[in-house]
């Protein structure tokens, strides 16, 4: 095994469009995004039919909540 060699459990989603709903999701919580959340949450819980498309959702926001998030660069500040 390498150094940069990972297990790669590359699992598509059942339903890609509640995996993408997930992922929006998991954006607007990042940001704080209080307004786009209840948005998703109650478009979520209208089309959610299986617990197949709970866990494209679930899976669409830990596939988001795996990136790490970007610093932005200082500005103006002495080091």
């Amino acid at each position: 095994m390498g150094i940069l060699s990972r297990k790669n459990n590359d699992t598509t989603p059942v339903n890609p469009q509640m995996a993408e709903l997930g992922r929006e999701f998991a954006i607007a919580r990042r940001h704080g995004d209080r307004k786009t959340m209840r948005r998703i949450g109650r478009e979520f819980t209208d089309t959610a039919r299986s617990d197949a498309d709970t866990a494209s959702f679930q899976h669409g926001q830990q596939t988001y909540d795996a990136l790490p998030p970007v610093n932005p660069p200082r500005r103006n500040r002495r080091r």
